[in-house]
């Protein structure tokens, strides 16, 4: 019989096992289907070490690459959703809200308008709007007296991504080649992906790592309350600022190489404390194979769905996640944090 804990629920290890087979078996299925005239049969001839040059390079530089940057998007996002909604102590927070993904944006649009090109534009641009839009977000809080208050902070974070989703609408009407250019980057898509990106955020993934072993801790005992987490040696108002940080560097690595993908982050965290329960440290570290496997299962739907042409993958995953919360919302039946 499958090992369960005290609330029924299967045991952390034997859960993340099963959950990265079933990750195991997104990839692999990322790498035989996609549009193309290259088949499941001959992709896997491929695999196999075969296949003609034209198969290897659809299946070992296109789908490969792609694959691998949808599993690295994935990771960071899901616990990245996961590690706002435990700092907001809020479910439905969504780390875009940190006004993260829209200063990544606006970066991009900056850089697209005097001048510089997609196809040349370095990652670190849209890393650093991230991070700027992250700190400015922290800003506001600090001036509205908001930086003890969770939930004040999370609504902060939405006001200025509106403003800045407004500026980088302002700056692409104003410029028509840049609106054609960035146009995956406001829909999210791996499409067309490269190792090179993947490796350009590896340091900030990294680093976020690291944080995020450091706080996740804090972070389960800050579920109990503030007090709590004080007698305890912890201090909230650290913790929090670290946790943004964390997000910043992850979300925006994340836009950085895919684009804005909406959901990733709220959804899987649900799906997480379904599995687990609210324990954030086990949230965590189900975003893991969770964030993936969304992420990568979505791409495999943008790419099959309307073959041999393509849908954006931020479509497709506000087709899957929207109705998703909705149904929650109205159900009535949002999971703690």
């Amino acid at each position: 019989m499958t090992e369960r804990t005290a609330a029924g629920r299967v045991a952390l290890p034997r859960l993340m096992l099963m959950l990265l087979a079933v990750l195991g078996l997104v990839m692999l299925t990322s790498l035989l289907f996609g549009a193309g005239s290259v088949g499941p049969e001959a992709a896997w001839r491929v695999l196999a070490g075969g296949g003609s040059g034209d198969e290897r390079f659809t299946v070992l530089s296109l789908r490969l690459p792609r694959a691998l940057v949808g599993l690295a998007v994935g990771a960071a996002l899901g616990i990245a959703g996961g590690l706002i909604q435990a700092a907001a102590r809020n479910p439905l927070a969504e780390p875009g809200l940190l006004g993260v993904s829209a200063g990544s944006a606006l970066a991009v649009a900056v850089a697209l308008v005097l001048g510089a090109s997609a196809a040349t534009l370095r990652v670190s641009v849209a890393q650093l709007g991230a991070l700027v839009g992250c700190l400015l977000v922290l800003a506001a809080a600090r001036l509205n007296g908001a930086g003890s208050d969770p939930v004040r902070l999370v609504l902060a974070g939405a006001v200025l991504s509106g403003l800045l989703g407004a500026l980088t609408s302002l700056l692409l009407l104003a410029d028509q080649r840049s609106a054609d250019e960035i146009r995956f980057w406001i829909v999210g898509s791996l499409a067309g992906r490269r190792l090179q990106e993947l490796k350009a955020i590896l340091p900030s993934l990294a680093v976020a790592g690291v944080l995020v072993m450091l706080i996740a801790r804090p972070l389960a005992a800050m579920a109990l309350g503030e007090r709590i987490a004080t007698g305890l040696g912890h201090h909230p108002g650290l913790i929090r600022l670290l946790t943004v940080l964390a997000v910043a560097l992850l979300v925006g690595a994340a836009t950085a190489v895919a684009g804005p993908i909406a959901f990733i982050g709220l959804v899987v965290p649900f799906a997480a404390r379904a599995l687990a329960g609210p324990d954030v440290r086990r949230t965590l570290w189900l975003a893991l194979p969770l964030g993936p496997i969304l992420t990568v299962g979505a791409d495999i739907l943008s790419r099959l769905l309307i073959a041999p042409s393509e849908m954006p993958l931020g479509v497709i995953t506000a087709l899957i996640g929207a109705p998703v919360l909705i149904a929650v919302v109205r159900a009535h039946r949002l999971p703690a944090v």
